[in-house]
């Protein structure tokens, strides 16, 4: 780590601590040359393939604006959508890989939206799985209900113990588990 105000290539670890949310590590250094302090942010590092073969470091903003997109007009809050990105980053990251293929981050979107908003879902599902058909939709929405009768759920009622603060009476926010 070089010195951001002399440049020198080293540096003295002064104080390590785990942030908050426990993705990272914040370290306190001092420089021996100029004795000047600084913070770092360590987090290791996770790498999405894209279907092109081209890499770029993951980001949870970019799956924000993803379902952002999918939620447009839903009764879907930023925190709701905060808590979604932050659970798919989790799951990938729990796959113990330093790449990941930008087709697993997609699957790992799915289970949470599909469990915060069926509508959003489906709008991601058909642009994700690339419907191209009136018949691609009805086979995704036989399989939610199909699902939904199997655990006992009525149309619209959030899913027992449902994740992002799912409320009764909040309309289509219910979904079903896999």
């Amino acid at each position: 780590m070089h010195c951001p105000f002399c440049r020198h290539t080293d540096s003295r670890v002064m104080d390590s601590r785990v942030t908050e949310d426990g993705a990272a590590i914040r370290r306190r250094r001092q420089c021996p040359q100029c004795g000047r302090r600084f913070t770092t942010l360590e987090s290791a590092s996770l790498t999405v393939v894209k279907r092109s073969g081209a890499s770029e470091p993951f980001s949870r903003s970019k799956v924000l604006i993803g379902v952002r997109k999918a939620c447009q007009g839903r009764p879907v809050t930023e925190d709701d959508l905060a808590l979604l990105a932050q659970r798919v980053e989790e799951s990938v990251r729990s796959q113990g890989s330093a790449e990941v293929e930008a087709h697993e981050v997609g699957l790992a979107v799915l289970e949470p939206l599909r469990e915060l908003d069926e509508v959003a879902y489906l709008r991601f599902a058909s642009v994700y799985q690339a419907f191209d058909s009136l018949e691609d939709f009805e086979t995704a929405i036989t399989l939610l209900r199909a699902e939904r009768e199997a655990t006992g759920e009525e149309p619209g009622a959030p899913m027992a113990g449902a994740p992002f603060g799912a409320q009764p009476g909040s309309g289509d926010r219910g979904a079903t588990s896999g």
